[in-house]
Parts: C-alpha cells; sequence; structure tokens
C-alpha cells in the first residue's frame, strides 16, 4: 500500500524535513502536501517542494489566524508562484471564530481575496474553518461550480459536512477521528462518501491512537487510515486505493 498525506506542515517537525519524508517512506507514504500559512513561510514550504519534488508538494495560501497579515502583495507572491508543478493548492485558507486570532472581517477578505485566486488559477483549495460553519458555507456558495478542494481536519458538525459535499469540496480525516471524544465525528465519516474523502496527519499536531502524546509526522497518516477503514467497513488496501484516487482527482498536478 501507498499512501498520500495530503496536509502536513514539514517545516514545522522536530525530527527535521529529510528524517520526516525517510519515515514516511518507509511506513508506506509516498506523497505529502506540506501547507503553506502565513507569508513569511511560503518561501520556506516552496523550497521543501522544490527540492523533494515529486514526493513532495505543496500549497501557499494565508490561515484565518493571519488574515490580518494577508495584502495585496502576499496575494501577488501566491499567484505568481502558483503556476510551479510543486504548486497543487491555495492554502490553508478559511475562518477561525474558535481563536478569533484575526478580526473576523479581515478573515472573511482573505479567504474571499484567496478563493478569487483559487478561481483565476484553477487550484484547489484546502480549507481550515473551526466555529465558523455558517460563514465558511455562505463564502463558498458565492464561488460554488467555480472553486473545488477539500476541508481539512474535518472536526464540524454533519451539517458542515453534508454542505461541504454539496457545494463540491471534499472531506479529509486527521488523526482526531481516533480521540476517545469524538464519537459525533465518527458518526460523520461513517456517513461520507468513500470517493469523497482523505486522509491526513496536520503534522506535527493531532498524532492519533496510538501515537498520542508523540510529536505527529506524515508517516503515522497510516494509523488514522486504519481507523477510518473499519469505521467505513472497507479494507486497507481498499482505503489505500479510493484515497489515492481521490488526492489524483483533486489535486491533478501530482504525479504519481
Amino acid at each position: 500500500m501507498e499512501w498520500i498525506d495530503i496536509h502536513a506542515h514539514l517545516n514545522m517537525l522536530e525530527e527535521g524535513v529529510d528524517a520526516a519524508i525517510a519515515h514516511a517512506k518507509a511506513a508506506g507514504v509516498r506523497k505529502i502536501i506540506t501547507i503553506g500559512t502565513e507569508p513569511g513561510d511560503h518561501p520556506i514550504v516552496l523550497d521543501i517542494a522544490r527540492k523533494y519534488y515529486p514526493d513532495v508538494y505543496c500549497t501557499l495560501g494565508v490561515h484565518p489566524h493571519d488574515g490580518k497579515a494577508y495584502s495585496e502583495e502576499a496575494g501577488r507572491f501566491i499567484e505568481q508562484h502558483s503556476s510551479e508543478p510543486c504548486v497543487v493548492a491555495i492554502g490553508e485558507i478559511g475562518l477561525d471564530y474558535y481563536y478569533d486570532q484575526s478580526p473576523r472581517e479581515q478573515q472573511k477578505e482573505a479567504f474571499r481575496a484567496q478563493l478569487e485566486i483559487a478561481k483565476r488559477t484553477k487550484l484547489p483549495i484546502e480549507i481550515h474553518t473551526r466555529d465558523a460553519e455558517e460563514d465558511t458555507i455562505a463564502i463558498l456558495k458565492e464561488f460554488q461550480g467555480d472553486v473545488t478542494g477539500v476541508v481539512h481536519c474535518f472536526t464540524g458538525t454533519e451539517w458542515l459536512a453534508k454542505q461541504a459535499l454539496d457545494v463540491g469540496l471534499n472531506i479529509s480525516i486527521s488523526g482526531v477521528v481516533t480521540f476517545k471524544n469524538a464519537d459525533s465525528l465518527r458518526q460523520t465519516v461513517k456517513m461520507l462518501p468513500l470517493d469523497r474523502i482523505h486522509v491526513e496527519t496536520d503534522a506535527p499536531f493531532l498524532a492519533p491512537i496510538p501515537m498520542r502524546g508523540k510529536k505527529n509526522t506524515p508517516a503515522y497518516v497510516v494509523h488514522t487510515a486504519k481507523f477510518v477503514a473499519e469505521l467505513k467497513g472497507v479494507s486497507e488496501e481498499q482505503l489505500c486505493e479510493q484515497t489515492r484516487l481521490n488526492a489524483l482527482k483533486m489535486f491533478p498536478k501530482i504525479q504519481w
């Protein structure tokens, strides 16, 4: 089996990029998408993706926590580099009303501006949404039919999942689904169509059981995948093949 981790932060890993990639390959993780979150890390994630391409790809985007840091200059950088072979999506973008680290209006402005970039460049998006379900869906509906993508590290309600699917998005499952208090999330995952789901780590965060307490790393996506396969009542091999096909359809720049 060969997996893809569609969302990790390789530049944040204590073990270092070389070790993380070697560890991932040994576990059967063939491809990794490393994520841009703010203007300062864009050159870093780009350099990582360029160096390790075609095993590693990247996204470029401004996270809602850093919505106040979004600017026309940041948008130009994202758009200028969006045509590079290693850049497969715009992200991580969205809304976060749980932490409110940026004013909500600035988060919305940054979200819409980056959705416009995704529309122009025809790249998919990777979305972060927390405690902002209604506004996230309302804004996405403005771009329905023009933008596709993934709600990453899904922890929302069944309503959000259904709405996201309806506007053309896929759902990505992280190690959170393995946590003891994630019963409602597990019920939502059970109803997701197999051809609309992905698995991810969000490394170095949210290590899945049985790796809780350790720093997460792309190699650990196999533990989340095993858990999701059991939830869905399919073999790991079937989930592996389906999530690979889903990723290649969602991120067509990825070479397999």
